[in-house]
């Protein structure tokens, strides 16, 4: 009986842990959605690299009839890709309003357009939602003459040859640095020589203001986006060009769910992994890395990678002589306080200390209404999978409920914001300094001394200086 339990139990553990590793990266359930299933033979590397990395991949139509990204109100897959299609709509079952509603369960949508169909109505008003914005037509093609391929765009010039990208800005996480080719698996990175992408046959899109967009790959600045439709006349009222331009943008949401836009298809096909190609003006070809680049992409898009997690959350307080229990619930005014918080990066299959970029800083505030203080988190602690970040300082001279909190929320990050309310109250009336330790109260100390030694030495003088009785006096009695 003690075995079967302990089996039992080891099962349990068995399975917590496996649920524990499938929920660490936002589930495993990857629907793909192409215009004819028989679509998928064209992306075969792209979809066997996703298979290799632990997908359960379900195969769909758009306009299938047992397509439901909802079951008894849970999502019934945990990422979606999305192929262009011919179709002006993609169907009951993915209206825009579904997919928004998916995004806000948490899900995850990796969008792919092509130039050679124009982008559904239904997918041009999700982008809209989130602004980003399309050419009029819906497939205008994004050309480049300077930076084209001669051997496959001689003429055309619709396929692009660009650099692997690299950070936004130095303040920013870099996620889409590609490995050297030397070292595919991700150990080394050769930043000083970036490889080179191809964009073939692609749509460029503009972005809006908002702070939740960030472009990925953008367009050279001789690029420009230009419909063969269009009359020689019309060139002079472009929709965008250079890096107004976005080929490949990310947006994640408030609740830290991922949409990605890749303006081309034709870049995640078998074709142009590891394909070679030739610039203009250059002598030797090339080799694409747009396979590194797609895992990179994707592996974002579906939470592989630039996902944090909160390990957890203590202060107390840093005083000698006290308890300094964790996470109390109450402080006094004017208290040392040390505050620390433990982060784990998930990186493709497993946790790592999570480093804050050279340029920023992860900060810590503590505040009432408004911030009374706001204060840089020092790394302190490493191990092999978290970093812990801590700051001490004194808290302020003001009652009232405050707030220890972290909002830390970065491009390709996931939001970090951890907030614990505690209660500072006013000192005790036994926990005042004592009169005599004030130095600025020792005259009135003194004035004190001497006015109640005075006192008692007039009133010893009165009664021990009565006046001598008199005759009369006697008399009288």
């Amino acid at each position: 009986m003690r075995s079967f339990r302990s089996l039992v139990s080891l099962l349990l553990l068995v399975l917590a842990a496996a649920v524990q590793a499938i929920s660490s990266n936002g589930g495993n359930r990857l629907l793909v959605i192409l215009e004819d299933v028989a679509n998928k033979d064209g992306y075969s590397k792209f979809i066997g690299d996703l298979e290799g990395r632990g997908f359960d991949i379900a195969y769909e139509t758009p306009k299938s009839e047992s397509l439901h990204l909802f079951h008894l109100g849970e999502r019934s897959y945990d990422h979606i890709l999305l192929f262009p299609t011919k179709s002006k709509g993609l169907g009951p079952n993915l209206t825009p309003s579904i997919l928004l509603q998916f995004i806000n369960a948490q899900g995850n949508i990796l969008l792919a357009l092509s130039g050679s169909t124009p982008v559904p109505s239904t997918l041009v008003s999700l982008l809209l939602e989130f602004d980003i914005h399309l050419p009029a037509d819906r497939q205008s093609l994004v050309v480049d003459h300077f930076n084209y391929d001669t051997v496959s765009a001689a003429e055309k010039h619709d396929v692009l040859l660009l650099p692997t990208p690299g950070p936004l800005r130095s303040d920013y996480k870099d996620l889409f640095s590609l490995p050297s080719p030397d070292a595919r698996d991700g150990s080394a990175r050769d930043r000083e020589t970036p490889g080179t992408l191809a964009f073939p046959n692609g749509i460029g899109h503009s972005l809006g203001n908002g702070p939740l967009l960030a472009p990925i790959l953008r367009a050279p600045s001789t690029s420009y986006s230009y419909s063969p439709k269009d009359e020689p006349e019309a060139l002079d009222d472009l929709f965008a060009s250079g890096a107004q331009l976005s080929l490949v943008s990310a947006l994640q949401a408030r609740n830290s769910a991922r949409f990605t836009v890749v303006g081309s298809a034709d870049m995640l096909s078998d074709k142009w992994f590891d394909a070679t190609v030739k610039k203009a003006g250059e002598k030797n070809s090339v080799t694409t890395r747009n396979r590194d680049f797609a895992k990179a992409v994707s592996g974002w898009t579906f939470n592989e990678i630039g996902v944090l997690r909160v390990n957890w959350v203590e202060h107390h307080l840093n005083e000698q002589g006290l308890s300094n229990a964790s996470n109390p619930k109450i402080y006094r005014i004017k208290s040392d306080v040390t505050y620390s918080i433990s982060l784990s990066e998930y990186s493709w299959d497993k946790y790592i200390p999570f480093t804050v970029p050279e340029n920023d800083e992860l900060q810590l505030e503590f505040s009432m209404l408004s911030p009374f203080y706001r204060l840089k988190l020092s790394p302190t602690i490493s191990s092999e999978d978290s970093t812990t970040y801590s700051v001490s300082f004194k808290l302020p001279d003001q009652h009232g409920i405050f707030n220890f909190l972290v909002n830390y929320k970065r491009p390709f990050l996931s939001n970090v914001f951890e907030k614990n309310t505690v209660s500072v109250r006013h000192n005790a009336h036994n926990e005042w300094d004592r009169s005599f330790v004030i130095s600025g109260a020792w005259p009135w100390i003194a004035g004190i001394a001497v006015t109640v030694t005075g006192w008692l030495g007039f009133c010893a003088l009165w009664l021990y200086s009565a006046p001598p009785a008199t005759g009369e006096s006697k008399k009288k009695q």
